[in-house]
């Protein structure tokens, strides 16, 4: 009796979903390994497996592996998205671009329109400071209905002009 030869070559995700014999020279085996089988089953699914092996085949050995991926990425997109595949998925982040670009210019509209009402703010407080002390006669703050004058001194009457602030204690 003959023992039995170890398998030291196991089949690759394509010859085992084909239930074929993969040998060491299966085109398909770098690229599909054994524990990856939804990847070749998504693409066998769009294209065939006879197609993808004719599109491999075309393709430089230097270049295969990203075409394989780029096979993988539209037989996925196109599981999605039967009419549009990649293309599809790539009008609709084209169209999320556009959106966030709008609202990004928004966004930087109310920026500088807030910088600029924080300027003229600084600049009304800067002149406030900057302004000689004026008597309380000639201040437009303080209006002859709330205030008046009796013998030079200022009087506050509280009636007419009631006092809520929480600066005040």
């Amino acid at each position: 009796m003959v023992p039995n030869k170890a398998r030291t070559h196991q089949p690759c995700a394509a010859c085992k979903m084909l239930r074929r014999r993969c040998d060491s020279n299966c085109i398909l085996a770098p690229y599909f390994p054994n524990d990856e089988i939804e990847k070749f089953a998504s693409v066998h699914r769009v294209f065939g497996a006879s197609n993808v092996i004719k599109m491999i085949q075309m393709v430089e050995e230097t270049k295969r592996e990203d075409a394989v991926k780029a096979l993988v990425y539209e037989a996925t997109a196109r599981l999605r998205d039967p009419v549009y595949g990649s293309a599809g998925a790539t009008f609709h982040l084209y169209k999320m671009v556009q959106e966030l670009k709008l609202q990004l210019e928004l966004i930087q509209n109310q920026a500088v329109e807030l910088q600029e009402q924080r300027n003229q703010l600084l600049g009304v407080l800067m002149n406030f400071h900057l302004q000689k002390p004026v008597s309380p006669m000639n201040d437009p703050m303080f209006d002859s209905v709330n205030f008046s004058v009796d013998d030079g001194a200022l009087a506050y009457d509280p009636v007419k002009f009631p006092l809520e602030c929480d600066w005040i204690l």
